[in-house]
């Protein structure tokens, strides 16, 4: 009986042996192929002209937001986004994903940050902010964030405005009317 069952144990683990390594070949650097893939994906956004795709994944090993041209069938790079140890969540994207908003956590407190594709620069909007906010959206044209903040004991919600200088994201061919008085 014992060698029945050794001999058992030895067959079932040489069967499942292919199945391990097939498992433990993905490398390390994740599986940036394409968009659905093993690993969590979660919290998705589109672009206000519904072309790319942002969302936070753990495909690297750690959780980063990425951004998915649905068109191109590939991901965008992001040069200094995803730095540190900072826990990156709720992102949302301009019409034409220039402009990337999101909820970076680092030190244990959770700030309102932009990245601006086309400059690569990251812009923290709620440093000093009194209060605690979450849930960060963009409008298409990515002058105005929404939010919601806890400063005053409960949660509201919050316009944040980057203000009339800011260059906004249009779409191609678009042009700004002056208003009509």
């Amino acid at each position: 009986m014992k060698g029945r069952c050794r001999r058992q144990i030895l067959a079932t683990l040489w069967l499942l042996l292919p199945l391990v390594l097939v498992a433990c070949s993905q490398p390390l650097g994740g599986d940036f192929s394409s968009l659905n893939s093993r690993y969590t994906d979660q919290q998705p956004a589109l672009s206000g002209d519904g072309k790319l795709l942002a969302f936070i994944t753990d495909r690297a090993g750690r959780q980063e937001l990425v951004v998915y041209d649905l068109e191109q069938r590939q991901f965008l790079p992001l040069p200094g986004l995803n730095q540190g140890n900072a826990v990156i969540e709720s992102p949302s994207l301009s019409r034409t994903g220039r402009y990337v908003v999101y909820l970076s956590s680092r030190r244990g407190r959770p700030e309102i940050e932009l990245y601006d594709r086309f400059t690569r620069n990251i812009q923290i909007l709620t440093i000093g902010y009194p209060g605690w906010v979450r849930h960060p959206r963009i409008d298409p044209d990515g002058r105005y964030i929404t939010f919601e903040s806890g400063r005053k004991g409960q949660w509201d919600i919050e316009i944040f405005d980057r203000g009339q200088g800011v260059e906004l994201d249009l779409a191609p061919g678009s042009s700004i009317s002056p208003p009509v008085p």
